[in-house]
């Protein structure tokens, strides 16, 4: 195999939070370095299995698996598991030959990142959030350069190695219209508009929350609602709901024109993954934050705090959602100068180009 153009092996998955930002980097590579060849590694049976030959890019799947934390005894078949990954990643390196791997978290970026940095490799790391997550932190000594989206990240990371790029986000999401969102939506121009979204595979605690108090909101003429349940709840969801008819009411499994979604919404009830906190912060927009609690070492808090710390966001905690998501978001729709400074806060929190910023450190590492 010719080596005359540049080789990018990426690694990383498991949520939409690992996907987004590694298909955003390499199409950040592709539009730099037409010519490059880039190289997914992913685990089997996760969501880059089906997101990454989507957005057009080859992928090898590995049959790594995360660790169990309380029946241990099933990790025997987690190290097993763990062994042949690397096996297979090594294979794989050897005939692809990349010039540098870029790690984003996940299982299957802890087993290709390792096995890159003992061929010598260098290694570039993107770490999404304030919390630094387990497969990262165990990398960090492996790793020429770290690319991070929140300050003061020296806390995981040696410092000489941390560039502060911010997360990349997905593509065309700036620059829609409003009238065109109206009109797409069906919604009127003359409300205000609520957007929820609970993450790429939805979120219990917040559909339950909105299912409170969807009697309230509907209530309020004023109000209309844009509603994304995830994939997993759509059909409990409009089972719920089938007695309501209401122009101002869409429920969907999930939105395709998210660029629309965002150019109409008023306020967005979204979880606090840095995916969806990257995107708020670029298109300024007021939002209620409910972190979840079932992800690692409680980062989405941190995520949230980072943003309510400079009263950029309002954050409501997963166990007090269904009493007061609602009420809340109902308070901030009804106060035009609360929004316009959330708003306006949130801006400058913004990290721009954050992509083509993480592709130059790339290109600082290749050979």
């Amino acid at each position: 195999m010719s080596k005359e153009q540049p080789r990018f092996l990426i690694s990383g998955g498991g949520t939409g939070g690992h996907i987004f930002p590694a298909v955003s980097i390499a199409n950040a590579l592709k539009q730099r370095h037409p010519d490059c060849e880039i190289l997914f590694v992913g685990a089997n049976d996760r969501m880059e299995m089906e997101r990454v030959p989507a957005a057009g890019y080859r992928i090898v799947g590995l049959p790594v698996r995360g660790f169990f934390r309380t029946q241990r005894w099933r990790n025997v078949g987690v190290v097993f598991d763990v062994v042949r990954s690397m096996l297979k990643v090594r294979n794989v390196i050897k005939e692809f030959r990349p010039d540098v791997a870029i790690g984003v978290g996940g299982y299957a970026s802890g087993a290709a990142m390792k096995v890159a940095a003992q061929m010598g490799v260098p290694l570039l790391l993107q770490e999404q959030n304030g919390f630094a997550g387990v497969t990262n932190k165990m990398l960090a000594n492996n790793a020429s350069t770290i690319c991070v989206a929140y300050d003061g990240m020296e806390r995981f990371f040696p410092k000489e190695k941390i560039v502060l790029t911010g997360n990349p986000v997905r593509q065309n999401l700036a620059g829609a219209s409003r009238e065109e969102a109206y009109r797409h939506f069906g919604f009127s121009p003359n409300k205000k508009t609520m957007l929820v979204i609970g993450g790429s595979l939805g979120a219990k605690t917040v559909n339950e929350s909105v299912l409170n108090g969807l009697e309230a909101l509907l209530a309020d003429g004023t109000v209309q609602l844009l509603w994304q349940t995830g994939k997993s709840y759509i059909e409990d969801i409009r089972r719920r709901t089938s007695n309501i008819k209401n122009e101002r009411l869409i429920i969907t499994d999930f939105v395709d024109r998210m660029d629309l979604a965002y150019a109409m919404a008023d306020v967005v009830v979204s979880r606090a993954g840095a995916s969806s906190i990257s995107e708020l912060c670029l298109l300024g927009k007021a939002s209620i934050l409910v972190p979840s609690p079932n992800v690692a070492e409680d980062h989405q808090t941190h995520n949230a705090v980072a943003l309510v710390n400079h009263d950029a966001a309002l954050m409501v905690k997963d166990v007090d959602a269904e009493k007061t998501l609602i009420p809340t978001a109902m308070s901030l729709l009804a106060n035009d100068e609360r929004r316009r400074k959330l708003s306006d806060s949130v801006l400058k929190l913004a990290q721009r180009d954050s992509a083509i910023r993480i592709a130059e450190e790339v290109e600082k590492l290749m050979k």
